[in-house]
């Protein structure tokens, strides 16, 4: 009989992890780079639209509703710990196709999802009225589904080139009020914006980017209440850096200096390997 989680147990877990402290939740692309973090220890997973989008060939918005479901059921199926799904905008602009959404989201297994204020369009946010709506769309199908999987909404402003510190916070408190578990302002980077986030929805926790270099530690962002740390599609990029690089040299250079130290076939296939015993246990 396996003794793996049930998504059940997911969910209460990763509701558990929002409660206190602070815990990283880094963001894999596909099953490989999934269990690799996982064997690594980190608590909880979640998507990226971008790392997934980029790895077909799509630029990051480009996938359909019914691949990125996909995605997330193998994901979430894949692995024990609990994943996050990057739900980007939702995949509708009026709050009733946000319900509908979310609840097929809901399905696949995640553990929570977030949802964007920004449409797929040049527009960079939605109205606030429309946000705010969409918000409770997304609280209602949660609560309709058993209300165990965490919401987070996201205010866009600063990733969309709204660098209005004060819409921001005034959207995430709106949305605390309709009901997110969990607050995100994607793109803020000094102490003074952070801390002011943190204190504007206290006591719900916030999420924070830390894909860029920043100069902040884990102690750092913990130290100021951040509550969680992920990384957006950065991982993926730094794969795709390297990649990028390394053939570049080849075709341009004729050198293959870009394979010096990599991990070995031998490494992966132990630890992939052992990766599957457990699985099968």
């Amino acid at each position: 009989m396996s003794s793996r989680p049930s998504v059940a147990d997911k969910r209460k877990v990763f509701r558990k992890l929002h409660e206190s402290g602070c815990f990283v939740i880094p963001n894999p692309w596909n099953i490989g780079t999934a269990r690799y973090l996982q064997g690594l220890g980190f608590p909880a997973l979640a998507t990226t639209s971008s790392g997934h989008a980029h790895s077909l060939g799509l630029p990051d918005g480009g996938q359909k509703l019914d691949d990125v479901l996909a995605h997330y059921r193998e994901m979430a199926a894949a692995t024990d710990v609990p994943l996050n799904a990057d739900f980007e905008n939702g995949f509708a602009d009026d709050p009733d196709g946000v319900a509908a959404n979310v609840t097929k989201c809901i399905a696949t297994g995640v553990a929570g999802l977030s949802v964007e204020d920004s449409p797929k369009s040049e527009t960079p946010l939605y109205d606030f009225d429309l946000s705010v709506a969409r918000v409770k769309a997304a609280r209602t199908a949660i609560d309709r589904a058993g209300g165990d999987v965490v919401f987070t909404a996201r205010a866009e402003n600063f990733i969309r080139g709204v660098y209005d510190l004060d819409d921001a916070i005034r959207r995430l408190k709106a949305y605390k009020d309709a009901g997110a578990d969990c607050l995100y302002a994607p793109g803020i980077r000094t102490r003074e914006q952070i801390e002011a986030v943190v204190k504007a929805v206290a006591p719900k926790p916030i999420n924070f980017l830390g894909g860029g270099a920043f100069g902040f530690t884990v102690n750092d962002l913990a130290a100021m209440g951040v509550r969680r740390i992920s990384v957006g599609g950065s991982l993926a990029r730094v794969a795709m850096h390297a990649f990028i690089r390394t053939a570049t040299e080849i075709a341009q250079e004729g050198k293959f200096d870009g394979f010096a130290g990599l991990v070995t076939n031998q490494e992966l296939n132990k630890f992939f390997s052992a990766d599957r015993k457990k699985l099968s246990q």
